[in-house]
């Protein structure tokens, strides 16, 4: 149960529409709300956080805003559906059979939604500081980028940034502004480096300007930040990707097996 003091005025600091918006987002994504359901009524809420009536739709249009929740004139307020996506990080490791879409796009049309990607930049570029030292590259080094915007039911889902060691994509469509059939894993098995083991680093950050505007976020949300790094024969890193996602809409699964003492 959520205690509150004076209107606006509770230890954490913050004024009590967000509080109310937090509480009520933290049962979206735990699926105590799941898609379709309502929110409860103007006066459970009020009731539930001590709270006016005004603050109560304060803390339902941010709800609405970043797009969880959807209201219609003379209609209660209901989690938006597919809001909540489980991103599988192993479901987008193997390469795609040649000729097919990329795993990403497939995995978003097995769950209903309808997909594509934006080319936003082909270059070579020095990447973050986190990104070389992946790479193995010397101060000042160069690789290969690829920048892609990932939209769902024509909604910004990720920013994806891939960089590429420069003796392995010179000659190759990595360096062409196009889109590549079945994904740059697909092309670099082609190449002769099969990827054999993926290391992802997930933190959450504050958006940057680039990100906040590209993923048209609502407000000040976090972001969901993976550094994934693809190993492939002899533990060569053949591709470091910084992928940037609404840490609202989002959560990552991960399975894995014990190691051995």
């Amino acid at each position: 149960m959520t205690v509150s003091g004076p209107e606006g005025k509770e230890a954490d600091g913050r004024p009590l529409h967000e509080r109310i918006a937090a509480d009520l987002r933290d049962d979206i994504m735990s699926g105590a709300l799941a898609p379709g359901d309502s929110l409860p009524s103007t006066a459970q809420l009020k009731e539930r956080f001590g709270a006016a009536n005004a603050t109560v739709q304060k803390a339902v249009q941010r709800l609405k805003s970043e797009q969880l929740v959807v209201g219609r004139a003379g209609a209660s307020v209901t989690v938006r559906e597919h809001r909540q996506r489980t991103i599988r990080p192993a479901a987008y490791m193997a390469p795609s059979p040649w000729g097919e879409p990329y795993r990403w796009l497939t995995e978003a049309a097995n769950s209903g939604a309808g997909a594509h990607s934006t080319l936003l930049d082909v270059t070579e570029a020095a990447p973050p500081a986190d990104v070389a030292e992946a790479l193995g590259l010397r101060p000042g080094g160069t690789a290969m980028l690829r920048h892609q915007l990932l939209s769902i039911d024509d909604e910004p889902a990720e920013l994806v940034s891939s960089y590429y060691p420069l003796d392995i994509a010179e000659g190759t469509a990595i360096t062409e502004r196009r889109r590549i059939r079945g994904g740059t894993p697909t092309l670099l098995a082609s190449l002769g480096h099969p990827p054999r083991l993926s290391v992802d680093r997930v933190s959450a950050r504050v958006a940057t300007q680039d990100q906040y505007r590209l993923l048209r976020l609502p407000g000040d949300l976090p972001v969901l930040r993976t550094l994934r790094v693809v190993f492939s024969d002899h533990d060569r890193p053949i591709e470091a990707t910084v992928m940037v996602k609404a840490g609202h809409l989002y959560e990552v699964q991960y399975e894995f097996t014990p190691e051995s003492g």
